[in-house]
């Protein structure tokens, strides 16, 4: 059996719409061969006119090292930074108060109606999921924009920013994590999307926070790395039946549904759900384990109560503490993101859960992901799609994912990073 779709996140918001790149092919996705095709394929009209004039790596740049790495552009004084980006004369800019009922409403609406899709899925963010994605510790409100016609007052466009802090290397670095790019259909072509950028800049940068990280599933100036989406059937039939898997040659729905059986509980002893008393030792977990990658997230005990603690159906997470004495071990997490199935009528939704952080250092990580299969199949959840940062790469084969064709590009905002990076190399996830 083998999946002929991505997971509808992959395709990520366009954010050049100067410019009509497609995705990569998985045979062929490092810079060395990214960056000659494209230069090659695109004619002077269709180059990235709008991210050539932002500081970030650029493709004629790719293999100089005589480049630092580090800031393209230093600050300048916050008395400098420009006045908001003028839009057409129809819209006007709001902020979006996420922690408003009638917002969050008019946000889920405009996300469900016109975000990442292919033909036969839209991803789907509940309104608590996005509580949660946009309220992490010190967030800005004003970081949540949207844009409105001016006459009906209605929402067209939305863009969000979160703080973070990011270690490239050894330096910890203040980014903005930008996510959500999203405009109308009807409206694709009066070019919102380079303002909305530039807004969402100028307001990160009236918080004296100069770098930015973000992820396309779109090749523009410059990717760090590109990683591979993969996938493991909890439900097969149900994602057979709805176009997001195909029967495998010589195989039956019987002989696929047993081929994806799993246990009917977790295998490994003393694991169990984490709880708020186990914030402390799972922030040392995660950065001892993250200290090891050139681009991670530098969590605190905030982030982790924030990002990690349980909430159903939005994040799940679970540790390892030994029966004889009661030290914490490992831990894996998962976050639950639906898609609407288009077009069909007898199915609405794909529940699929995305590989989040995991840690193992005594239980070995191929074991401990093969618990998370089971906890999220008992959430009856249809798909359990991963990535292949960080050490994901040894269990991917092994617990049956499946190549699928989506990928991810990861970006930094006026920050070179002299060599592109493997995918097992990056310890970051963005939602």
């Amino acid at each position: 059996m083998g999946d002929n779709h991505s997971p509808p996140e992959s395709p990520k918001e366009n954010l050049d719409h100067d410019s009509d790149p497609k995705p990569v092919s998985k045979e062929d996705s490092s810079l060395d061969t990214i960056v000659p095709r494209f230069q090659n394929s695109m004619s002077v009209s269709k180059r990235h006119t709008f991210w050539e004039t932002q500081p970030v790596g650029q493709f004629k740049d790719v293999g100089d090292s005589s480049l630092p790495e580090g800031p393209i552009m230093l600050p300048i004084p916050l008395s400098e930074v420009p006045e908001p980006y003028n839009l057409p004369s129809p819209y006007e800019w709001t902020t979006c108060d996420m922690e408003s009922e009638e917002t969050c409403n008019e946000v889920y609406t405009l996300l469900m109606n016109n975000y990442v899709e292919d033909d036969k899925f839209r991803l789907n963010y509940s309104k608590k999921f996005l509580s949660w994605a946009l309220h992490p510790p010190g967030y800005y409100k004003s970081w949540h924009i949207g844009v409105r016609a001016k006459v009906s007052k209605k929402l067209v466009a939305f863009i969000t920013g979160i703080p973070a802090r990011v270690r490239v290397r050894g330096e910890v670095l203040k980014m903005a994590e930008i996510n959500f790019l999203c405009v109308h259909k009807k409206l694709r072509l009066k070019r919102l999307a380079p303002g909305m950028i530039k807004e969402v800049t100028r307001r990160v940068c009236l918080e004296n926070i100069w770098q930015a990280t973000y992820t396309a599933g779109v090749v523009f100036p410059t990717p760090i790395t590109t990683c591979q989406y993969w996938h493991r059937s909890l439900n097969p039939k149900k994602l057979i039946d709805v176009g997001f898997s195909t029967l495998g040659a010589r195989m039956t729905m019987s002989r696929t549904v047993k081929l994806y059986k799993l246990p009917d509980s977790p295998v490994t002893p003393g694991f169990r759900k984490m709880e708020l008393h186990d914030v402390p030792v799972v922030t040392r977990l995660l950065k001892n384990y993250l200290g090891q990658f050139v681009v991670a997230p530098d969590f605190d005990e905030d982030d982790v109560q924030h990002w990690l603690l349980p909430i159903e159906s939005v994040v799940d997470s679970y540790l390892v503490e030994s029966p004889e004495t009661h030290e914490i071990t490992d831990f894996c997490s998962f976050y639950t993101l639906p898609s609407l199935i288009l077009g069909n009528q007898t199915c609405s939704t794909l529940k699929a859960a995305y590989s989040y952080y995991n840690v193992a250092t005594k239980t070995p990580l191929l074991q401990l992901m093969n618990d998370a299969l089971i906890v999220a199949k008992q959430k009856d959840l249809d798909v359990f799609n991963a990535l292949d940062v960080m050490e994901n790469k040894s269990f991917l084969e092994e617990l049956k994912f499946v190549l699928g064709g989506g990928q991810l590009h990861y970006y930094l905002y006026n920050y070179r990073v002299r060599n592109e990076l493997k995918p097992s190399e990056l310890g970051l996830v963005l939602l």
